[in-house]
């Protein structure tokens, strides 16, 4: 008798435990994707219609029947309604926490006309309170309007009659109104002394309100205008990455900003915990310091061995993979051979001496300490000295796999080229000349902006290359301006600005913003294809970018953007699986009248 029960409740138990099991292992798919023209970057299976995500990966891609059979009860089905399917766009190069302040800006990214741009401006000076400012920080072009022109003072008062008003475009120029340069101390001892900013001034010798730079003259007058609170902070945060969906950006890498390891984390770790980061964030730190001359490497050294210990590739999201890792140093290693990258003025050559100092004595800190890095260095003049300069580094303390790269690089050459890649570096241009590639041709010449930056070359060496953005302020973060740009050719004006055996097909354009750009994440095997044990990141988009004229390419959007196996946007038939955002804050952001792109609202 003993026996017998003995037999039962083990018999009993087993099952209770297979039960268990196979309410925690069902066996089919989480969501499955069907009815869709898919582009998977896997040579093996170029093609499918349907995909099934399993756990947060691709567990299975191929027919709409085969991948039918993978459901179960509780399976989610979404009918792609036989639109594009491409993977996850990966911006290896972006700036998403250098603008805490996103929701305070007015956002010009893809205003067709100067006209709407001013009216913009208008009514949001009508809704701003006392004590903020009305503000455009970048993402714009004046090439991009039908009046192909800069705004006037004139206009910009006009629109901005009672609030101070700053226009930036890029770090070019900005343009302040007469409250702004009153707020800012201009032609004061408050505004701040910093070499090669010159004001625009009128007969009589007085500032008019332009004022041309570069990059740190920019970050200065942003320090000093109203900061948001830290819930600002973390909405910015939230309505930054809405927009990046909306463009089917699925993972980026923040390039550091003026806040630095491990203050800026902190925002992210708010919608971390929450498990509300709707895109994958590894970071690259930059350490500025307080103001002076500092030494920035060794600022990063202490950073993440002493203030904040982290190691490279670290993750601080708890379960996201590569959600919020650290991927090193950079862009910015020095303020002394920092290069810049305004195209309205001559090319920033750095003495070469200095650049060789630099990388013997403070890069090679960061490769004996194996902390991957990434530099801003622009023109070919200054990538030589660099490259001299870290073979020889090489010789001794050797890079022996350790990921680094050449930022932007627009001007590099052949030789050049093939250096990097011997090195075992790689180069993360940017699509900035779709923007401002005609003010380039101005300052530079037409003859060498068809070249600029040598996209074929870069292509065929088969070096570890990708495009980014280099968004919010530098460029537009949309990438389908700059996959637009390379395809075809043209920059927002409709110029010519891109050779014809200097383009890419549609094919090798797009893996510049997904697969190719995973090298930079160290996620090579796991993202930018769409093929079985790969992460579950994809777009269905509004149009077939393989077929649409190459005008609409820049026009081009998602209507369902899926991170982690999850829907993290949706618009048109899918508006209803899109996650329910948070109250834009402040109540007066101009987000909340105009979006964060034109056509949003």
């Amino acid at each position: 008798m003993i026996r017998k029960i003995f037999i039962a409740f083990v018999t009993i138990s087993s099952f209770s435990a297979v039960q268990a099991q196979t309410t925690q292992e069902r066996p089919g798919a989480d969501l499955i994707v069907i009815n869709a023209k898919i582009f998977t970057g896997n040579r093996g299976q170029a093609e499918a219609s349907a995909v099934a995500v399993k756990k947060g990966r691709i567990y299975s891609v191929g027919s709409d029947v085969d991948i039918l059979g993978l459901k179960n009860s509780t399976t989610k089905v979404i009918d792609a309604r036989s639109r594009r399917l491409i993977p996850g766009i990966i911006d290896a190069h972006t700036h998403v926490l250098n603008d805490m302040a996103y929701n305070y800006n007015v956002r010009w990214d893809g205003v067709p006309t100067l006209r709407k741009a001013l009216t913009m401006l208008s009514e949001q000076a009508q809704r701003t309170p006392e004590g903020q400012w009305v503000k455009v920080i970048g993402g714009w072009s004046p090439y991009q309007f039908e009046e192909n022109r800069f705004p006037t003072l004139g206009e910009l008062h006009e629109a901005v009659p009672d609030r101070p008003m700053i226009v930036q475009y890029a770090y070019n120029r900005a343009f302040l109104n007469k409250q702004a340069m009153e707020a800012l101390g201009v032609g004061t001892g408050r505004f701040p002394t910093l070499p090669d900013t010159e004001f625009e001034r009128d007969s009589r010798g007085n500032p008019t309100g332009v004022v041309h730079g570069y990059t740190w003259l920019f970050l200065a007058l942003e320090s000093m205008v109203p900061q948001p609170t830290f819930d600002e902070e973390v909405s910015s945060l939230i309505y930054s990455i809405h927009g990046l969906n909306r463009f089917g950006v699925t993972s980026i890498i923040d390039n550091g900003g003026r806040w630095p390891y491990p203050e800026a984390q902190e925002r992210v770790g708010v919608l971390a915990r929450d498990n509300r980061l709707n895109v994958r964030m590894p970071f690259v730190d930059l350490q500025l310091g307080d103001g002076g001359p500092v030494n920035m490497v060794d600022l990063e050294v202490e950073a993440i061995t002493k203030t904040a210990p982290i190691s490279p590739g670290q993750n601080l999201h708890p379960t996201l993979a590569h959600g919020h890792e650290y991927r090193g140093a950079g862009e910015v290693l020095s303020g002394e051979v920092h290069d810049h990258e305004n195209f309205d003025r001559p090319a920033v050559i750095i003495e070469p001496e200095k650049m060789r100092r630099f990388v013997e004595q403070d890069v090679t800190k960061l490769v004996q300490r194996r902390i991957p890095f990434r530099i801003h260095v622009s023109y070919d003049e200054n990538i030589s000295p660099f490259l001299d300069a870290l073979e020889k580094v090489n010789e001794t303390t050797p890079l022996d796999g350790l990921k680094w790269s050449l930022e932007h690089a627009e001007t590099i050459n052949p030789e050049n080229i093939d250096r990097v890649k011997k090195l075992g570096g790689g180069i993360a241009l940017d699509a900035k000349m779709a923007l401002h590639g005609d003010g380039f041709i101005k300052t530079h010449g037409r003859e060498k902006a068809l070249e600029t930056p040598r996209l074929r070359k870069l292509v065929d060496s088969g070096m570890p290359l990708a495009m980014t953005t280099d968004a919010f302020r530098a460029a537009t973060f949309n990438p389908w301006v700059g996959i637009s740009w390379m395809v075809s050719g043209k920059s927002v004006s409709g110029s010519e600005i891109l050779a014809k055996d200097n383009r890419l097909s549609r094919t090798e354009a797009l893996k510049l913003f997904t697969n190719g750009a995973a090298w930079f994440m160290n996620t090579e095997s796991e993202m930018g294809v769409i093929a079985p044990g790969y992460l579950a990141d994809f777009v269905v988009l509004d149009r077939d970018y393989f077929t649409v004229s190459e005008d609409q390419i820049k026009s081009i959007s998602s209507v369902l953007t899926i991170m982690d196996g999850e829907v993290v946007f949706g618009a048109q038939d899918y508006s209803a699986l899109s996650p329910k955002l948070p109250e834009i804050l402040p109540a007066w952001s101009p987000l909340k009248y105009f979006g964060s792109y034109h056509g949003e609202n």
